[in-house]
């Protein structure tokens, strides 16, 4: 096969142009079969939206693997492994089971059921972990019951990690966007760089998924006319985690020919091998964090691991301060800092260069994540190219406060001593209604020098 660089880039905006051309109609369809369920106290939102976004992510999916089968360069991915009808076939069963949950809301254990027998199906159609890479003993190979169980537990954590992380308007989309990009030009690297056919249906799987993310993203981002639901999620958690099994499992690192020479020099010559160990972990980062920090929160307060709250990365952004818009490009932030760091240390991870960037714009992400801590304000001269709200505001002389609360209190104590007995609460003239009783009936009300 060529450099299909032109073919891959065709399949994406395909599956992008698909998935973006229907997700219009899904959502008249859902707002029509009544998939639009009333609002949670964990959401976000303030108005009903509806779901079953993943109807045309699905098709977008479908859509892209048949212009891929019919490329010159791609068809050999087919007629070579059958990856990618393992892949459908998981896909499927996953995407119905999603497309029943968003319309009458399944149990999470059935959920749960459902994402093994999809990995199991993939399993069953060769799409498993064969072998893996461990540092200092080169390549292990594991066994039927070995692999099969490592390769369901991939899918089911990456499945739900996705899943975790989509809270709000945008963010599960982007940050599997982005981790397929990341996954692509590593997935690509070991392909055409080392020649190695077998690495080329995880290219096939990171270019479909990043087309289906960037067809939905316009109707999704905030403020958003359809979410993707779980017909969505689960479904793009399983083409990545079918992404990254395919390049773990079936590239034999032999044939990269690292395993040469000293310890110490093959153990480094192999990084590019042992990274894709890591590799699915450092893309789903993130949305992995909040799964284990949601399973570790939730027992320990007495509940369900599946039990809905409102402790998620997501919400404690919101909570300090950020915007809904800030919250989403912060944790995007974080995804591409992550992963396309970890694919850069794996290309040059001799370069120093490297990890100076990382930590530089790590502590670059550090002050945007504690930004509202703090609200630090412009110089003068700077006013006009700064957002308003790092402006400095103009002070407009107001009223003195304690000037109405003493004509009050004057023109009690002229009604008498019985009158003054009556009417001795504090009034309002402040802020409005007192702390620690009704308003006060006096006349006159003041109000507050300070601008909320």
């Amino acid at each position: 096969m060529g450099q299909p660089v032109r073919d891959y880039l065709l399949t994406l905006c395909v599956t992008a142009a698909v998935t973006y051309l229907l997700t219009g109609p899904v959502r008249k369809f859902a707002i029509a079969t009544g998939a639009m369920p009333e609002i949670r106290a964990r959401d976000v939102h303030r108005e009903p939206t509806p779901r079953l976004g993943g109807i045309a992510m699905f098709f977008g999916l479908c859509a892209g693997l048949l212009v891929a089968d019919n490329l010159q360069n791609l068809n050999g991915v087919f007629e070579l492994s059958n990856e990618p009808r393992a892949l459908l076939s998981g896909a499927a069963l996953i995407w119905l089971v999603g497309v029943l949950d968003d319309k009458f809301e399944l149990d999470a254990l059935i959920k749960l059921g459902a994402q093994m027998i999809a990995a199991g199906v993939m399993v069953m159609q060769g799409l498993t972990i064969l072998w893996i890479p461990v540092p200092g003993f080169g390549t292990v190979s594991l066994t039927a019951w070995q692999g099969t169980l490592l390769t369901v537990a991939l899918v089911v954590i990456t499945i739900n990690a996705v899943n975790f992380v989509d809270g709000l308007d945008g963010l599960a989309a982007g940050m599997v966007c982005i981790a397929a990009a990341a996954f692509f030009l590593y997935a690509y690297r070991i392909w055409y760089g080392y020649g190695i056919e077998a690495a080329a249906p995880a290219t096939l799987f990171a270019a479909i998924l990043m087309g289906m993310c960037v067809g939905f993203l316009p109707h999704n981002m905030h403020p958003a006319r359809i979410f993707m639901g779980d017909s969505g999620s689960m479904l793009i958690g399983l083409v990545l985690a079918a992404g990254a099994i395919s390049v773990t499992g079936q590239v034999d690192p032999d044939a990269l020919k690292i395993f040469e020479g000293s310890t110490r020099q093959a153990t480094h010559a192999a990084l590019p091998v042992f990274i894709p160990l890591l590799l699915p972990l450092t893309i789903i980062a993130i949305p992995f964090a909040d799964l284990v920090l949601a399973v570790v929160r939730r027992t320990w307060n007495g509940k369900s691991p599946f039990a809905a709250d409102r402790g998620h990365l997501h919400h404690r952004l919101l909570e300090i301060g950020h915007s809904h818009s800030r919250s989403v490009l912060i944790m995007y932030f974080w995804s591409a800092l992550i992963a396309f760091g970890v694919v850069a240390y794996s290309v040059h991870s001799a370069s120093m260069w490297i990890l100076l960037v990382i930590v530089g714009l790590s502590a670059v992400g550090l002050v945007l994540l504690l930004l509202p801590r703090f609200t630090p304000r412009a110089p003068l001269w700077a006013q006009s190219f700064v957002p308003p709200r790092y402006r400095r505001r103009k002070r407009t002389p107001s009223p003195d406060p304690v000037e109405p609360l003493e004509d009050a209190l004057a023109a009690v104590a002229e009604e008498g001593a019985a009158g003054a007995e009556e009417h001795t609460r504090v009034p309002a003239g402040v802020n409005g209604a007192t702390a620690l009783g009704a308003r006060s009936r006096l006349p006159e009300r003041g109000r507050a020098g300070s601008r909320r």
